[in-house]
């Protein structure tokens, strides 16, 4: 079963769909249980990184979500979802879930922000993220912010606006895109895919 962690932010009935597409048992949940229970676990989200933050704590749900990943459970944070891994956002000077080193930044040049539309993502490194997804494919984003990793060998997708910024990263059983796949077409359908093989491949789920 994988859960899709709902906390008030995203569009989080579009990635169930997408999963659903794939017969993959799926459940949006803001249940402990049923997160410590899953197969895997995806945080979606669209918002202000303090509102995030501000949700997941109100519903008790940090601890659990740090827990899991720590315990190698397969994790796909999308949009806002990937950028709460971080330690610390420039959006309301917040404090993340610390499991990645970095900050999250603002775009901060003369193109208009927020950065919303198709845009490709070159492959930094080999990943099963995007095994047989064609590098400079085109993948949907909306975000005003992105992700600066400490850790430049977690970035395995990069991305173009104003300046070069990690649009995909992966760790482990960490996996974080910038953009949405629920929303890019058959390209995103395609990663969303990779992501419930390399569930498959940990032997987390049937």
């Amino acid at each position: 079963m994988i859960i899709i962690i709902n906390y008030g932010m995203g569009n989080l009935r579009n990635v169930e769909k997408a999963l659903a597409s794939m017969n993959q048992q799926v459940k949006i949940s803001d249940n402990i249980d049923d997160i410590k229970n899953s197969d895997a676990i995806i945080l979606p989200g669209v918002g202000s990184f303090k509102s995030a933050m501000d949700n997941l704590r109100k519903l008790n749900l940090v601890d659990t979500i740090v827990s899991e990943i720590k315990s190698k459970k397969p994790f796909l944070g999308i949009c806002l979802g990937m950028q709460v891994l971080f330690e610390k956002s420039e959006e309301g000077n917040t404090s993340g879930l610390g499991i990645l080193k970095g900050k999250v930044k603002r775009f901060k040049h003369s193109l208009k922000v927020p950065h919303m539309g198709w845009n490709t993502v070159r492959k930094k490194s080999r990943n099963n993220l995007f095994e047989d997804i064609p590098d400079e494919s085109f993948f949907y984003f909306v975000h005003s912010y992105y992700v600066g990793p400490l850790d430049k060998s977690i970035i395995v997708g990069e991305t173009e606006y104003g300046i070069k910024f990690a649009s995909a990263i992966a760790g482990d059983n960490i996996y974080g895109v910038q953009f949405h796949p629920e929303k890019s077409q058959s390209v995103g359908l395609k990663l969303i895919n990779n992501f419930i093989y390399a569930c498959k491949k940990n032997n987390t789920m049937s």
